[in-house]
């Protein structure tokens, strides 16, 4: 039997060029949806699944991001003089979310390389990582579901969704097999974003994921691939075809996910999420109404 699983890995330490000028001193996982920041939606997650013991692979420039999850008592005293105990609840939410740890990951080498920096914190157990720009509805439970079938097969586990052919190669994309659990497939391939028309589905790893430790070797002695990057996708192929090591096995998600690494999937994902806010929702949805009618003139 395994471990139960304690810990999440959350790698941020990428640039966010995609939303340059914004990102120029703002780390991209600061960007907020709504009115938290996205990290917070991701941390969230980890802690409702069981997973309050945190470790950030963070880089240069992300103070802010250290800021959020830290006491701010100079503005706590002020809303707590001011009586505004509701704001006040909001900002110490964010310090009082999980224990948070942090690590540099030094070199930009890779997803599989900022992974593995999380060996020495993360030791001989089983961990999950969840990446920054998704953030996966918390009416849905992709990573409890995950962790389930880790317990229960001994497994890595990926998360899988089904994405338009025409998209495949923004993705890792897996060969599966299927199993007795409807949502649940064996991985038995693995290929970082296929040229168009090459991939052999349309089944595409998304960022959350649940991994042996046996996974550190593997990524230890991986060499750069694609984009001259240490890439989790060729530790998971090698780890698919170790029955030693558990195999690799997908969940395919059919909830709300939410691309924030995109610039116009960002913008949907402040619609969609403020959209459902019972503050928000009803205006929000009235006067979209209205502006979608305008633009039909």
């Amino acid at each position: 039997m395994l471990a139960p699983v304690t810990k999440a890995v959350i790698p941020a330490a990428g640039l966010g060029t995609r939303f340059l000028p914004a990102t120029k001193a703002l780390p991209k996982e600061m960007l907020p949806v709504v009115d938290k920041p996205v990290i917070q939606y991701v941390v969230e997650e980890a802690v409702r699944a069981g997973l309050a013991d945190v470790l950030f692979v963070t880089g240069r420039n992300k103070n802010a991001l250290e800021n959020h999850f830290d006491r701010a008592t100079e503005l706590e005293s002020i809303l707590l003089r001011k009586g505004d105990d509701e704001r006040l609840s909001r900002v110490a939410e964010s310090t009082d979310l999980a224990n948070v740890h942090y690590v540099r990951q030094g070199d930009p080498l890779g997803l599989g390389h900022a992974v593995l920096r999380a060996r020495a914190h993360v030791g001989d157990s089983s961990f999950a990582v969840l990446l920054g720009d998704d953030i996966i509805d918390a009416r849905d439970t992709l990573l409890e579901r995950m962790l389930e079938v880790h317990r229960q097969r001994a497994t890595s586990v990926v998360a899988l969704m089904e994405v338009d052919p025409g998209q495949t190669h923004l993705y890792g994309i897996a060969t599966v097999e299927r199993t007795d659990d409807d949502d649940v497939v064996r991985v038995t391939g693995l290929v970082e974003k296929p040229d168009p028309g090459t991939a052999p589905s349309n089944l595409a790893v998304v960022g959350r994921y649940v991994l042996r430790p046996e996974v550190f070797p593997v990524l230890e002695r991986t060499e750069p691939g694609r984009g001259g990057e240490i890439q989790l996708t060729d530790a998971l192929l090698t780890l698919a075809g170790d029955a030693s090591a558990g195999g690799v096995h997908g969940v395919v998600f059919r909830g709300r996910r939410y691309d924030t690494g995109d610039r116009l999937d960002y913008i949907k994902a402040n619609v969609m999420l403020a959209c459902d806010r019972p503050d928000l929702g009803p205006d929000l949805r009235a006067w979209l109404k209205e502006f979608a009618q305008r633009l039909d003139d």
